[in-house]
């Protein structure tokens, strides 16, 4: 039996078999022949004793058993992407990853673009992602979040209540709602712009609907393209409010009760506390969310 484990090799080429679901696309993503990553796959599975991959013609797809190996491959992944990452840490050089939600995406991206033009050094990327980048495995180094985790290898700073508010474009508002206010029981007669039906369990998306929401003549799973059907004037919809006043042409309607808000947490991994390219990024995000919210 053989006592030696896996390589890292061994296991990025499974991981790779995984993501791409062919041996000819693993080969061509590795820059191999796909001779070569069956020749290694076949070489792991002899060394195991174990099946690992099984070939159809739909491609070819890890067995459940082996998925731990993948999950194993992943996280060794994560660690030297951010081994990379923190090659720099004398100074604030190298590579930074920012992980937030599109309706973070413009102020960050400002943060981030006076940050490089101070720090030429200084490589950035910003995801925007429905499914939130794990700190805690270092997919990302800075993340703005609006619920916290609680994991322990994260610091999460709360920097205060993002609130909502009702907008809709001046074209409407001179149309059909002259006031710039919308009771509840009013709400029903006005045409609504909201997020798709697999985010209807959203809390924001919930008061819509208990506010009287029902006519939504325009649904988006993007922030950005409910925004902007706002300000094209299809309908009222429910924007962040700090970020929504400082829109020409988007006017905030008034409602009997307030809509909900959320707390904005700044997150990073611990273990970039000493780092300098981190900590200037954490610094002046801060204090964009903070001026931002307030």
């Amino acid at each position: 039996m053989p006592t030696d484990g896996p390589s890292w090799d061994d296991l990025r080429i499974l991981l790779t078999v995984h993501r791409e679901k062919s041996f000819l696309a693993a080969g061509k993503a590795l820059g191999v022949a796909t001779s070569t990553v069956a020749r290694r796959v076949e070489a792991l599975e002899r060394a195991l004793g174990r099946t690992l991959v099984h070939r159809g013609n739909a491609g070819v797809q890890v067995d459940a058993e082996a998925l731990a190996l993948v999950g194993l491959g992943e996280n060794i992944e994560l660690g030297l992407e951010a081994l990379r990452r923190d090659a720099s840490d004398a100074t604030v050089a190298g590579i930074v990853r920012v992980s937030v939600s599109e309706g973070f995406v413009r102020p960050t991206t400002r943060v981030l673009a006076r940050l490089r033009v101070k720090h030429p050094a200084l490589l950035l990327e910003l995801a925007s992602e429905s499914r939130m980048a794990d700190l805690a495995r270092r997919e990302a180094d800075v993340g703005i979040r609006v619920a916290r985790t609680g994991a322990a290898a994260l610091v999460e700073r709360p920097m205060g209540r993002a609130h909502l508010a009702l907008f809709a474009s001046r074209s409407y508002v001179e149309r059909r709602l002259p006031t710039a206010r919308l009771g509840r029981d009013a709400a029903g007669r006005h045409d609504w712009v909201g997020f798709d039906r697999g985010l209807e369990r959203l809390p924001h998306e919930q008061w819509l609907r208990a506010y009287g929401a029902t006519r939504f003549v325009f649904r988006s799973s993007s922030f950005t393209a409910i925004e902007e059907a706002v300000l094209a004037g299809l309908g009222i919809g429910l924007l962040g409010e700090a970020q929504s006043l400082g829109i020409d042409g988007l006017v905030r309607i008034e409602t009997d009760e307030r809509p909900p808000s959320a707390e904005v947490y700044l997150v990073f991994h611990r273990d970039a506390r000493k780092t300098p390219r981190v900590l200037v990024v954490v610094r002046e995000l801060e204090a964009e969310i903070r001026r931002l919210i307030g």
